[in-house]
Order: C-alpha cells, then sequence, then structure tokens
C-alpha cells in the first residue's frame, strides 16, 4: 500500500495550486507554505473563543448623548447580534475587570431591597466625606430587610468573640503554673497526692488554732509576759542552731497549753522551756540535754521540775504533736511564689514577728503564711504582688491578705524598738541576709491613714 502524499514536504493537492493562484504566488511559496503545515492538534491549543462582540472602538471622546446610546450600538458578531449578557467562558483568566464583572452578574440577580443596599453602599463608599454606619443603626434606619451577607457577618463577629473569650480563659488557666513538674522524678516529693496533703492541713488547721482571747483566763500572766516568753526562746532557737519546725510548733504547744491550764507566773519560763523540749523530741534529731535548758533558764528550775512540767503538757495536750503549723504552709507558699534567698529570708522575718504578737492569733496558720510571702513580696517589689499560682495553691486572693499584711508592715515598722527585738537581732546577721534592714512596705498602709 502506497502512503498518503500528506505528509510528504513539497507535494500538495490540487487545492494547492488554487490557493497558489489566488495569492499569486509560485512553486517556491507552495513549499514554503507546506513546510510551514503543523498538526491539528497543535493548532487546537492555540485556538481560544473570539470575543463575542468585536464592536470598533472610537478613541476619540464620545459627548454625553454617545454615551448614552453606546448601549445601543449593534454588533454584527457571525451569526446573530449579541446580547449584553453574554455567557461568560468557564476557563477565561480571572482578571480584575472580570471579576467586577462576574460581581455586577450576581448584584443583578438579588431582589430589589439588596440593590438598595448596594446601592447605599457604593455611595457612601463614593462620598467624599466617608461615615461608617453601625449594623444595629442601619436595622432602625432601614425598612428593607438586611441582607445576607450582612447576617453572616454578624455571626462570624460573635463566633470570633466567643473564641476570644475562651482564648482569654485559656490564657488564664495558663498563668497557674505546675510547680511540681521539675520534682515528679523525686520520689521524696510525692507529687503524685502533694496536693491531697495540703487539702488535709487546710481542713484540720482550725483544730489547731487557740482563741483569741484565751488570756482572760489566765489570772496571773498576760499577753505582754507571753510575747517575752517567746522572743526570748526565739534566741534560744537560735543560739542552739535548732530546726525552723522545732520553733513553730514550740509556740504552738505554749499557745494550746496555756489556753486550758492556768500557769502561775513564776512558772511560765518553765512552760517554755519544756515546750521546747517536746517540740525538740519531736522535730530534731540530736535533742538538747535537760541540764543545757536548765542552764539557758538561769538555773531557775531543776531537773524534776522540768519533767514534770513536761509530763503535764503532754497529757494535757493529749499527745497530739502533729499538727499544721505556719511553716508547713510556707514551704508550699514559697515554691508557689517561685521564691528565691532573699525572699525566702524576709518572708520568715515577717511570720516570726507574727509569733510574737499576741493578737495574730486570729488569723490561722495558712492565711499568717500566705500573708508573710505577699507582704515579703510586696516589700522587695515596691508594689502590691501576689500570682494567680500562689492564689491558687494557697487558696487566698489578694483582697483577703490585706488585713493580715497590713498588720506585718507595722511589725516591721517597730521591729528595732522596744523591749521585745529578738527576732530582729537574729534577722539582721549574715546568717540570715540582713532581712531585718530592708525598708518596710510603708505603701500598703496608705488606706489606713
Amino acid at each position: 500500500m502506497s502512503g498518503s502524499d500528506e505528509n510528504n514536504l513539497g507535494v500538495i493537492g490540487p487545492a494547492s495550486n488554487l490557493q497558489g493562484s489566488l495569492l499569486g504566488g509560485g512553486g517556491k511559496l507552495v513549499t514554503a507554505m507546506g513546510q510551514s503545515r503543523r498538526a491539528l492538534s497543535d493548532i487546537d491549543l492555540n485556538v481560544t473563543e473570539a470575543p463575542g462582540c468585536p464592536c470598533a472602538v472610537n478613541k476619540r471622546g464620545f459627548s454625553e448623548n454617545q454615551r448614552g446610546s453606546l448601549d445601543k450600538v449593534i454588533c454584527r458578531p457571525r451569526h446573530s447580534v449579541c446580547d449584553k449578557n453574554l455567557p461568560i467562558p468557564s476557563d477565561r483568566r480571572i482578571t480584575r475587570k472580570f471579576a467586577a464583572q462576574l460581581a455586577n452578574n450576581q448584584l443583578e440577580k438579588l431582589p430589589k431591597e439588596t440593590k438598595k443596599v448596594g446601592q447605599l453602599g457604593s455611595k457612601i463608599r463614593g462620598s467624599e466625606d466617608c461615615t461608617l454606619t453601625d449594623v444595629e443603626d442601619y436595622k432602625t434606619d432601614n425598612d428593607f430587610p438586611i441582607p445576607m451577607f450582612v447576617h453572616h457577618t454578624e455571626s462570624i463577629l460573635e463566633e470570633t468573640d466567643e473564641m476570644e473569650e475562651v482564648e482569654m480563659e485559656d490564657i488564664a488557666d495558663e498563668l497557674v503554673i505546675d510547680i511540681d513538674n521539675c520534682d515528679k522524678l523525686n520520689p521524696l516529693a510525692v507529687t503524685e497526692y502533694i496536693d491531697e496533703i495540703y487539702a488535709y492541713y487546710k481542713k484540720v488547721e482550725n483544730s489547731s488554732c487557740v482563741p483569741v482571747n484565751y488570756m482572760e483566763n489566765q489570772p496571773d500572766i498576760n499577753e505582754n509576759m507571753r510575747g517575752v516568753l517567746i522572743d526570748w526562746l526565739v534566741e534560744v532557737h537560735y543560739k542552739f542552731e535548732l530546726m525552723d519546725e522545732t520553733l513553730y510548733l514550740m509556740v504552738n504547744l505554749i499557745d494550746r497549753f496555756l489556753a486550758v491550764q492556768s500557769v502561775p507566773r513564776r512558772k511560765l519560763q518553765l512552760v517554755g522551756v519544756a515546750a521546747l523540749l517536746l517540740a525538740c523530741k519531736y522535730e530534731e534529731v540530736s535533742v538538747p540535754v535537760v541540764e543545757d535548758l536548765i542552764l539557758i533558764s538561769d538555773k531557775a528550775y531543776n531537773r524534776k521540775e522540768v519533767l514534770d512540767m513536761e509530763k503535764l503538757m503532754i497529757n494535757t495536750l493529749q499527745f497530739n504533736l502533729s499538727v499544721p503549723t505556719p511553716y508547713v504552709f510556707m514551704r508550699r507558699f514559697l515554691k508557689a511564689a517561685q521564691s528565691d534567698k532573699k525572699l525566702e529570708l524576709l518572708s520568715f522575718f515577717m511570720i516570726e514577728l507574727c509569733l510574737v504578737e499576741y493578737p495574730m492569733l486570729k488569723f490561722p496558720p495558712s492565711l499568717l503564711a500566705a500573708a508573710a510571702i505577699y507582704t515579703a513580696q510586696s516589700t522587695i517589689c515596691g508594689f502590691k504582688q501576689w500570682s494567680a499560682t500562689s492564689e491558687c495553691h494557697s487558696g487566698y486572693s489578694q483582697e483577703q491578705l490585706l488585713e493580715c499584711s497590713k498588720l506585718m508592715v507595722t511589725f516591721h515598722q517597730k521591729a528595732g524598738t522596744g523591749k521585745l527585738t529578738g527576732v530582729q537581732r537574729k534577722y539582721n546577721t549574715s546568717r540570715f541576709g540582713y532581712a531585718a534592714g530592708v525598708e518596710p512596705a510603708e505603701f500598703m498602709l496608705e488606706g489606713l491613714r
């Protein structure tokens, strides 16, 4: 079978001769045309639909009458008169002009009331004095209904407001730091149930408190004598280099014993010595001997009197020495406050000033600890500071701590004056970072003046 002549270069049929004669060309022209032929598939790729209205364009300016009659110009395509709203090709490139045409077509399909809104918006955008109209004002000023896109915008704004509220709640929750995260691998920190332990401490702390007016039942001693006794025991505790827990338990034993047992004035110091001995046996590894306690009391009592008072005290308290003291809460709250050494020493200085003061018995141990840390933070920073983490773990807000904190500031002001200066001298040493030398936070007393 012979191949077709269609694919042979330079070979054309009768139609080619006719074309060549019409063009007035010769053989060379025919040959060039044959060489420039392409496959139909390649040609189809370059074919695009011709514009529907090939109207002539007048480059000169139009008059108003000409502009008005411009829409009446009849276009003459190959088959029929074109319409203004011809179907738009789906494969046409999206340009700014094309996008505007799509928008106009959609606007013409909307109801009349919606068109009025669009015209109103276009007038506002086109005016020189542009003023924004609120949706609520728009509802009251117009009788026609709100378009669908306005309702859609309102719903989006409402959802955005709700999301912002949720995000603000999440931010507030994130402010509470997990203070036990760093101790999860430490078995001694018991992070699995540390929160339950302190919840139990908060529950039973009232059982370790004493009535604020118990001195009224003491016929021979008063609150000033109690202050002198505890101020002296603070110095003894410091000289013996005992643990901090011992000091707070000792003060608690004294108050609980005096609240239920009448004591003559001459045996008040003996009560303090016996309470110190009991607290050392409960907290210390190395307990001071009885002879040392007799020696520090200037031999005012003998060995038998010390041991008898110890028996009377332990029986009166029914052997209940496991009570939550302010020190227990201090350690937890300092951890929540992410304290450094300066804040820790100043906080303990504040709370030891309260041990001497009889009016501070009206506050529970947890509140005393939280107020001491809050006062120390405010003293160091120069403004009131109480973080969300401290509030979460202590259970006290800043407003709940203000009363106790203001009293601590007044005690700080007069710490170096008067007769009870044991705490001041203790914390005015290098061992305690000269915490007593920090200026009091007098700005916290402005509400009292």
